[in-house]
């Protein structure tokens, strides 16, 4: 996976044909947060429209799985999320959008966390408004982490966006492990599930783990020759920072990265707080400090 603000790929001649030399083991995030000026300015502080355009025409060409990712903020971007997603679903290269609504860390102007923020629950709202792709019951928390990570799977057909979340009986996520209602009472379904909506997969894993679902369910018809370029995710991720810190929720986190000691793997709301740009040094260790004075 390489995450990218699509420069190299729109300016340097060869450098997309390098990356789809990986596919298909391969994804690439790009960095995609408005379709207009005004908003790019506020939060990159450039308008990188043509950018996007040119890096996008040569992945769709190459078909290199690409995720858009867009950071939201409230009153800047948040009323083209829905814009966003039919966007995209018109690109063939485009697995999914992310939407990440900011938070304190990093590069970050004039953030106010009164007036900026936005919770996960406004952003699955505002995306259900403002887009028809997808109904409420096809956005739904992520099992592994509920608090934090909300997802919708789809299908693109023949030109048709076939949601497939709200195909699955709610019940199935909300009990997770235990035997209660099960989907179909079928424990293969259950496991289908859970693997289908796991933030570690491949490209081919998911489209193998979908497929296998598909078949599971009775009142879908699987295409015979599906595979990833049928696939289309909605992702919000909504990380931690120091005004929402929640030890609890943390301890639940699905998405880390690892260390550079190679010996660590963070959760990433951590990582951004504690670890990110020598924040372990100026941050942490004068927490463990006085920490282990205390004691």
């Amino acid at each position: 996976m390489v995450n990218t603000n699509g420069i190299r790929i729109a300016q340097e001649d060869g450098f997309a044909e390098r990356l789809a030399g990986y596919i298909p083991q391969f994804e690439l995030y790009l960095q995609f947060d408005s379709l207009r000026r005004d908003p790019l300015m506020q939060l990159r502080g450039a308008d990188l429209r043509s950018i996007r355009e040119k890096a996008l025409e040569k992945l769709n060409r190459l078909n290199v799985s690409t995720t858009l990712v867009v950071t939201v903020e409230r009153g800047v971007n948040d009323d083209e999320m829905g814009r966003i997603v039919d966007f995209a679903l018109q690109q063939k290269c485009i697995r999914g959008v992310t939407f990440q609504p900011v938070q304190q860390a990093g590069r970050l102007a004039g953030y106010d966390p009164a007036r900026h923020r936005l919770t996960l629950s406004e952003v699955r709202r505002r995306i259900l408004e403002q887009t028809s792709a997808f109904r409420p019951e096809d956005l739904i928390p992520v099992p592994c982490h509920p608090d934090s990570l909300a997802m919708a799977y789809a299908m693109k057909l023949g030109g048709k966006v076939v949601p497939l979340t709200g195909m699955i009986d709610p019940q199935v996520l909300i009990d997770g492990g235990r035997n209660t209602i099960i989907y179909e009472r079928d424990e293969a379904v259950r496991n289908h599930i859970f693997k289908l909506f796991a933030t570690n997969h491949s490209p081919q894993s998911q489209a193998t783990t979908l497929r296998e679902l598909l078949c599971c369910l009775p009142q879908v018809i699987a295409p015979k020759n599906l595979g990833y370029d049928n696939l289309f995710r909605v992702l919000i991720v909504q990380f931690i920072d120091a005004q929402s810190f929640d030890l609890r929720s943390i301890k639940k986190t699905c998405i880390h990265i690892a260390h550079p000691d190679a010996k660590r793997l963070i959760p990433f709301d951590t990582y951004n707080m504690f670890y990110r740009d020598g924040l372990e040094e100026s941050r942490l260790q004068p927490l463990r400090e006085r920490v282990l004075a205390s004691v």
